[in-house]
């Protein structure tokens, strides 16, 4: 593998395609990001494969949730008193209404 001096790889070594779908507004987001970064995604990618290749993993950790965690993920959160003032619901904390 050969590198330009941008630690790119020339067009010629580029010979696999990757394809993924995801949500419309992830892509945005994300692509907000990368842009304020001042990468593309294509490159933040490639960068991501690197660094799967280079730890022999993923370049972050991932947890399986516990028991608890389940659970909270599956409250009903509708049930849930709303709040439009952070004062009533600090009072209401201590007093321990929710």
């Amino acid at each position: 593998m050969t590198y330009n001096g941008d630690m790119s790889m020339t067009m010629a070594e580029k010979t696999q395609i990757v394809q993924a779908r995801v949500a419309p507004k992830l892509k945005r987001d994300a692509e907000r990001v990368l842009g304020r970064i001042g990468i593309s995604t294509t490159d933040a990618f490639r960068l991501f494969l690197r660094q799967v290749v280079s730890r022999k993993g993923l370049p972050f950790e991932v947890h399986i949730p516990n028991k608890e965690s389940i659970a909270v993920f599956r409250e009903d959160v509708t049930a849930l008193p709303r709040y439009t003032d952070i004062h009533k619901m600090h009072r209401d904390i201590l007093a321990g209404k929710i």
